[in-house]
This record gives structure tokens, sequence and C-alpha cells, in this order.
């Protein structure tokens, strides 16, 4: 349904988006992921149509970006990352600006609106001043204008910014039941929200993708690794001879806590234990254990690792 073909966007001499190829399929729920400054919002400006690019394509549903602006942007739904709402308008007389602007039949006004107030839970706002209400409200009232036109595709920037712990629940599950019937594009700079509510997950940075696959591939390959920290009374050199005695493993660091006593952090993959052998191989030594801790590598950590060390390398 969208292709994005060899994209680029230049600001003078800042290239924000370089050479980026993916597609999304119909009913696909992405999440487009990446730090701050790593070219999520203007990749989506541009499949918006709202800024051209400098090089490359797109297409969406078979139409091309530059020959079919206007048929494009029937078909899609955006929330930006700053909702750009008109405060002093009531919450009907907005939606009734925005279903004129999405040039909606005046006799269809009635039902469209009765069908995004009940999505989007504003029955009891509907006709407050915009400026009344919560952030979270604000946000319900941001997708609402999103899909007033009934979009096949809708684009959120960061729709759960700036919102406390019940307020994300709260608009993550309007988002999981808008993804039950609509492409969904998701871009955010948080990996668990992404994780939550898609079905796939492309990681941006420095306007290249580093990670692209399933949320259950990114899960497996992210967290490929396991961190084992020992607190041992052993002897040091022996202690760093363990890898040739338990295979599969490397040892991170050894460092001197005390009289004979090390902190060291043994890594391996996560798909095979190897406590039992490394408790074993300390047993046989007639070393002490004082502490064994596992820690699986966090998705924060590979987040970080390919939007810091892949984006220096």
């Amino acid at each position: 349904m969208i292709k994005l073909e060899n994209l680029v966007k230049d600001y003078g001499n800042l290239r924000a988006v370089d050479h980026i190829n993916f597609q999304v399929e119909e009913g696909e729920i992405l999440g487009f992921l990446g730090p701050n400054g790593a070219g999520k919002s203007t990749t989506l400006k541009m499949l918006t149509s709202y800024l051209s690019p400098t090089e490359g394509n797109i297409q969406v549903d078979d139409l091309n970006i530059f020959d079919n602006s206007i048929e494009i942007r029937k078909l899609i739904g955006y929330l930006p990352e700053h909702n750009p709402l008109y405060t002093e308008m009531t919450v009907y007389d907005y939606l009734h600006f925005i279903a004129e602007a999405r040039e909606i039949d005046s006799k269809k006004f009635k039902k469209v609106l009765k069908n995004v107030v009940e999505k989007c839970g504003l029955n009891g706002v509907i006709s407050k001043p915009i400026q009344t209400l919560s952030k979270g409200y604000r946000q319900r009232v941001g997708l609402a204008q999103a899909i007033i036109h009934d979009p096949k595709i809708l684009i959120l920037d960061e729709p759960t910014s700036g919102l406390d712990p019940n307020q994300i629940v709260e608009i993550r599950e309007l988002i999981k039941e808008l993804g039950k019937e609509k492409t969904l594009i998701i871009s955010s700079h948080i990996l668990q929200e992404v994780q939550a509510v898609c079905d796939r997950i492309i990681i941006i940075n420095k306007g290249k993708i580093v990670a692209d696959g399933s949320t259950e591939e990114l899960k497996s390959n992210l967290q490929g690794k396991t961190k084992l920290t020992l607190d041992v009374i052993a002897d040091e050199d022996s202690l760093a001879k363990i890898v040739d005695y338990v295979h599969n493993i490397s040892v991170h660091s050894i460092k001197n806590i005390g009289e004979k006593t090390f902190k060291t952090i043994i890594e391996y993959d996560s798909v095979i234990d190897k406590r039992a052998e490394i408790y074993n191989y300390i047993k046989k030594q007639d070393w002490t254990l004082l502490e064994m801790h596992r820690e699986n590598v966090s998705l924060e950590d590979v987040f970080r690792n390919l939007t810091v060390e892949e984006g220096a390398n």
C-alpha cells in the first residue's frame, strides 16, 4: 500500500533523510522509531505531502506523491507531533470545521460526528471549548480529526507525548482499536510504546534505517544477549580462563572488589542458559560463589546501541 524508494530530504547542507527504503502493507501497524532529530517527522511530512522529497519517490495505493498529491492526502489521516487545535473552538465546532475542510457532505456530518465521538470517547466534552480540556482529551480530539474522513491510512507522530501514565494507557487502547480497521504508522522515540501496539518496527537514526523487522524478530535480535554478574572468591587468572571450559561465553569484565574477590560479568546468547555450567565450574575449582545475578539485555540497551554506536560508526 505504501512504498518509499531511495527517499532523501535535504535542508540546505543538512541531510535529514538519507536514501531510505521500506514498504507498509495494507492493515499493517508499523512503528517508526528513533531518537529526536533522527528524521522521523520529516519522513512522515513527506509521506503526507506536506514536504516534497529532495530525491526518491513515494507511492501510496499505487499513486505517485508528485503527480497525485491531493488524492493521497484524502487517503491519509494525520496527527502531527504538535497537535494543531484551534483551542478557542468547542470540540463540536472544530470537528465541523475539519469535516468541511475534508469536503464531507453536511447531510453526512451528523453520522460521521457520532462515529468519531464514540470511537474517541468525546461524548462528555463535545460542547466544551478545547482550551478547557486536559492533554489526554486534546489528543483524543486530534485523533478524531485524523479519522473523521475515514482514511485508509492513519499516521500518528508521537501520539502519547506529554501524557501521564493513565492517559497513555487510554490513548494506547484507542490506537489498538483503530489498528483493527486501518493501516497505521506510529512514530515515536519510546520503544515500549511502539512495541505495545505494533506488528513491525523500523528504527531510524541520522536519516538512515538501522533496523527493520517484526516485534518478535527485533525482540529476539535485540535481546539476544544475557549478562551474568558473579561475585566470587577466586584466582583472577584462572577466572579469566573460564571461557576455555564453558563454551560459547565471553568474559566482559573482571573487577577486584576485595581480597581475592572479583565481580565478573559474563555474556552469552540468551537462547541457552549457561548458569548451571558456570556454577559447576566454580564448584569444581573450589571457589566461593557469593552472588550470581542474571540480566537480559533490554530493548532500551539495544535501541541505544543502534542509535548511538551504529550512528557513530
